[in-house]
């Protein structure tokens, strides 16, 4: 759920002394932006508090924030040898080991932590400069080397790191999957699944949104040789169907963050439709729901229907 952010009192009184960086950066302190969430909401697993793109800071592209991610020059093939500069990258990501170590010790017994990594294409996207607003895009022999033989390998090292560190579970957050042509996705997935979730069977999950062809996961997930963990889906989509798809794994979602925008008298009734959709559902049918939403939390959220959400989900099932 994305669960600290600018929609979150503790998460506000932080940033007043500290910069996202220190937050992320900072073990102790991202363990105890990671912990706000839990203390608030009650919410039953914690997420790493990080960024999807300090891979790319690891290998020398030149990041910061304001309060958007910002690069000094994006990648190209003419500046690619001149950019990413660092021979052993997984040093730089050392800090994401500790905060989890950290956040871990603080967390009750009956809680528990994953950790995530973006997605692989979802990175070159963003290296590249690539339009949010592309469609059908084809790999190009640069953006192919590139995920193969530096963003792949990085990523595995990654997810192991977080492993080791005591995540449950590691999740691909692949915001710009969708932007890729149909047979370059196909492509692209076995790729992704091959070097990451068959590595690690049954630890690493996969999220992408706005579009994507689900259809695609699900068949990799019913794969038994890749040992997805499981998948999430965005809000768009209907969730009770997917129960029906795969028998791998979890399904994770889906309420509309933008439906927990609304004024409180507003939500309710969005909330309790939900409820109802999914309760027709017998606890056998959605065996491996994880409850949650299509996306983050937004910025805009109340607070109070955070707390209805859960409250009322963990009352209902």
């Amino acid at each position: 759920m994305r669960q600290a952010g600018r929609y979150h009192d503790h998460y506000q009184s932080l940033k007043k002394d500290h910069t996202f960086e220190e937050l992320c950066k900072k073990p102790i302190l991202a363990a105890e932006t990671a912990m706000g969430p839990i203390n608030e909401f009650d919410f039953d697993v914690a997420i790493l508090f990080s960024d999807i793109l300090f891979p790319l800071e690891a290998l020398g592209m030149d990041l910061t924030y304001n309060p958007g991610p910002q690069f000094g020059l994006h990648l190209d093939e003419d500046n690619a040898e001149s950019l990413l500069v660092n021979q052993n990258p997984i040093n730089f990501m050392e800090f994401q080991g500790e905060a989890i170590e950290r956040t871990i010790e603080r967390l009750p017994s009956d809680k528990s932590l994953i950790g995530f990594v973006g997605g692989p294409w979802t990175l070159i996207a963003y290296a590249c400069n690539i339009s949010k607003d592309s469609r059908e895009l084809n790999f190009n022999n640069f953006q192919i080397g590139l995920l193969d033989n530096v963003i792949l390998p990085l990523l595995k090292e990654n997810v192991e790191l977080q492993l080791n560190a005591g995540a449950e579970v590691v999740m691909i957050f692949d915001s710009n999957a969708h932007l890729l042509a149909e047979e370059d996705l196909n492509i692209y997935l076995d790729k992704t699944f091959n070097a990451l979730a068959k590595e690690f069977p049954n630890k690493v999950g996969y999220y992408a949104k706005d579009g994507i062809d689900y259809e695609a996961i699900i068949a990799k997930q019913n794969d038994p040789e890749i040992n997805l963990a499981g998948m999430g889906l965005d809000s768009n989509i209907d969730l009770r169907e997917y129960f029906k798809k795969t028998t791998n794994g979890f399904v994770q979602g889906n309420f509309s963050e933008h439906f927990l925008t609304l004024p409180h008298e507003e939500f309710l009734p969005k909330l309790d439709t939900f409820i109802e959709q999914m309760s027709v559902l017998s606890p056998e049918d959605r065996s491996g729901w994880v409850c949650g939403l299509g996306h983050g939390v937004l910025k805009t959220t109340p607070q109070e229907n955070v707390k209805e959400f859960v409250k009322r989900i963990r009352a209902s099932f």
